[in-house]
């Protein structure tokens, strides 16, 4: 059975645990083989690399952006992760060979980016192309670093482990993403050979231009497809649960066990992913399975994601939501018996590049939940000028999830839970499908509906 296995940034700084829990649990020589990891960088490194993924903190790429001192960031980057390789000493990790490796990939980069600085003030080149290369320069080195110490520590292990880079930083190949991967599997015996590849993968379209920072489970995805597993795995610092157990405690969250394709989409829209969603989809087509499993507790089987599973019992799954959204709502009396009232407000949107995570109507009103952001009030700025009346409002949005809920029951439970708890539902949304039940609320009542949702739904059932 030929499996790829994706490690996430987390797991992956403590390496230790990997190894012992993932790689050589439970494995003898016979079967440590046909196994195909694909790597993140180490906790934070990105963030680093580019930009705080969450707050924004500037980057190494930021700072090019930005026509400052990259160089001296660049050569600060290195040393945090001269740091990181220290970590890994009593691991296995040989020192010399590791950091002269991510040495030598940084001056590279420092070449690079020189080099892209020059054809910048030249101004014969549209900046935002080169701006693109140099972050997906940037973005490289973390899976570089993280996956050449990989197969360094495993081979010190005794364990035949070699480096598929993925990130062509030596080669002029005109290689799509799909390409690259195809030509980096050709000819290797996978019942011999750990094979430790790069999440980032160079592509002529640019994976961070495609995926931005999901990229490496799509190059996961990719390769998954392109070796015909027999099942993807994600290791995480988590299981996949009834919700989050920061928010209503570890004795309070379920691991899920099995749910399909359309569940993870449903957690992919309010941001809780699963798997990224362009990563799900070729899985999906090629009936590929995921399972989700917890990197510390790695005797669990974890959840099986599939194309074609409906829990045998009607019940809730997943509760999950965010509280980053925001709701407007488009109110006109002359709406009611217009016809196509509503592509006025999509033709806005689809200007700015936002989508909607919920949209409810009503005969004279339309209310949409969106991610809060810069992007979101630039759009209901221009919107304002040319509706009657906009309401903005900010908001959580809480969503109870299952393969089968379209039983009656499930929405007054929900619904009394809330009433019960002082929590008001600002909006609903549930659709035909019947796979995922919608509500806003209050911003601040956010964990609150989360706990009350949870324990009425999926743990008291």
């Amino acid at each position: 059975m030929l499996t790829v296995e994706k490690i996430g940034g987390t797991s992956m700084s403590q390496f230790g645990d990997c190894l012992n829990n993932i790689i050589k649990r439970n494995r003898t020589e016979k079967n440590m083989y046909n196994r195909i990891f694909v790597v993140s960088a180490y906790n934070n490194v990105t963030n680093w690399l580019l930009e705080h993924k969450k707050t924004g903190e500037p980057g190494v790429y930021t700072r090019f952006l930005n026509n400052e001192e990259y160089e001296v960031a660049l050569d600060n980057l290195c040393n945090k992760l001269l740091d990181i390789n220290k970590s890994f000493d009593a691991i296995g990790l040989n020192l010399s060979e590791a950091n002269r490796f991510i040495k030598y990939r940084i001056e590279q980069a420092k070449i690079y980016l020189s080099s892209m600085y020059q054809v910048i003030a030249s101004g014969y080149v549209e900046k935002s192309n080169i701006y693109s290369a140099a972050r997906e320069i940037l973005a490289s080195l973390g899976e570089a670093h993280s996956a050449w110490n990989s197969v360094n520590i495993l081979n010190n292990h005794g364990i035949n482990a070699i480096f598929i880079d993925l990130c062509g930083f030596n080669d002029n190949e005109s290689l799509t993403i799909d390409e690259r991967i195809h030509k980096a599997f050709q000819g290797i015996d996978f019942s011999k050979t750990f094979c430790i590849a790069t999440g980032y993968t160079k592509g002529t379209e640019g994976i961070m231009r495609a995926f931005d920072r999901g990229y490496s489970e799509v190059t996961f995805s990719k390769i998954a497809v392109d070796v015909k597993a027999d099942e993807a795995i994600i290791h995480k610092e988590y299981h996949l649960s009834s919700a989050d157990p920061k928010l209503v405690g570890r004795d309070k969250s379920i691991p899920v066990g099995k749910t399909n394709y359309i569940i993870a989409d449903q957690l992919a829209d309010i941001g809780m992913e699963a798997i990224h969603p362009k990563a799900a989809k070729p899985l999906e087509l090629a009936g590929v399975k995921i399972r989700i499993k917890n990197t510390f507790e790695p005797d669990h089987p974890g959840t099986i994601i599939s194309n074609d599973y409906v829990s045998p019992q009607p019940k809730i799954e997943i509760v999950s939501g965010t509280d980053k959204v925001i709701a407007f709502e488009v109110h006109d009396p002359l709406m009611v018996g217009e016809v196509g009232y509503d592509l006025k407000v999509m033709q806005i949107m689809q200007k700015h590049n936002i989508s909607y995570i919920l949209k409810s109507t009503n005969a004279n009103s339309i209310t949409m939940v969106i991610w809060d952001n810069q992007g979101a009030y630039k759009m209901l700025k221009e919107m304002n000028n040319l509706v009657y009346q906009l309401t903005v409002k900010p908001v959580a949005i809480v969503c109870a999830m299952g393969t089968n809920i379209a039983h009656p029951g499930f929405l007054y439970k929900g619904a009394k839970a809330l009433f019960d708890n002082n929590i008001n539902i600002e909006c609903f949304g549930q659709s035909l499908k019947q796979v995922n039940m919608q509500f806003v609320i209050l911003r601040e009542r956010y964990v609150d509906a989360v706990k009350t949702l949870n324990n009425a739904l999926c743990i008291d059932n």
